[in-house]
């Protein structure tokens, strides 16, 4: 009975873990688990979007199969002479398909406005991207003598002998500098680069834009609950482009205040 309770406390303080620290497991296959609306409504979509797919492919092989065993040599030496087309025929599997288009087309405009909205932010930073690392940058701050304050800072990835806890920080996956990002705050990230294409992509938040040289790209973010969610570059950009990994941690407003004061 100790043994099996002991079992059950290692699997909640594991799983727990793997909650907070939001990155690809071994062999997955589906989503991380979302943390912004908008990552939520990508997973939905996803979701649902299975049912028609699933059951169109189902309909087909099926129809495939039918015709390969009704319709073959042997069991048809002779083809029908008469035969040359069947006009109801064409005109359903015309229409079915734009009708499905259409029905999925609904529910995929309304999740692309979502993710292009641009609602007046609280909080705006900026993101960099270089060859092979990522700047940050907040200006939207004053000091107590009213001048503004330009906080920029650099993240490397951690090399695997500077990892301090193996379980808890993730090989390839851990920055020396996270960035702090406040929850239930609407944001807005400002994208751009320094020397060739990035991609600033965080699977859970449900963003991935692109760095180009010489343009702002903006996206908005609304994360919903605390944690540290990673990330990586997305757009291949030379030698080094799967060691510059992002990581964010999601805290609440007041440490978000409180990591600004205590860095800058």
């Amino acid at each position: 009975m100790k043994n099996f309770f002991l079992v059950i406390l290692i699997n909640i303080f594991f799983f727990s873990n793997l909650t907070f620290l939001r990155a690809a497991e071994k062999w997955q296959l589906g989503f991380q688990s979302p943390a912004t609306p908008v990552a939520e409504g990508i997973i939905i979509f996803h979701n649902w979007l299975m049912i028609p797919l699933i059951s169109i492919a189902i309909f087909v092989f099926w129809l495939l199969s039918q015709c390969l065993i009704r319709y073959n040599i042997y069991t048809n030496h002779r083809p029908v002479d008469n035969f040359t087309h069947a006009t109801e025929l064409e005109i359903t599997w015309t229409i079915v398909p734009a009708l499905v288009l259409a029905i999925i087309a609904a529910p995929s405009f309304s999740l692309l406005y979502c993710m292009d909205e641009m609602l007046d932010p609280s909080v705006t930073f900026k993101i960099i991207g270089h060859q092979w690392y990522w700047s940050y940058e907040f200006s939207d701050y004053i000091d107590v003598t009213g001048e503004e304050l330009n906080i920029n800072f650099d993240s490397y990835m951690l090399a695997e002998e500077d990892l301090i806890d193996s379980f808890k920080m993730l090989r390839l996956l851990e920055v020396d500098n996270r960035v702090y990002l406040p929850i239930s705050t609407h944001i807005r990230a400002i994208i751009s680069s320094s020397d060739v294409l990035h991609s600033w992509a965080v699977p859970s938040f449900g963003i991935k834009v692109d760095a180009c040289p010489g343009r702002l790209n903006e996206s908005t973010l609304l994360i919903n609950h605390k944690g540290v969610f990673f990330g990586q570059c997305s757009e291949l950009c030379g030698i080094n482009h799967g060691f510059m990994p992002i990581a964010v941690k999601a805290v609440t407003f007041d440490e978000y205040l409180r990591w600004l004061n205590r860095n800058f």
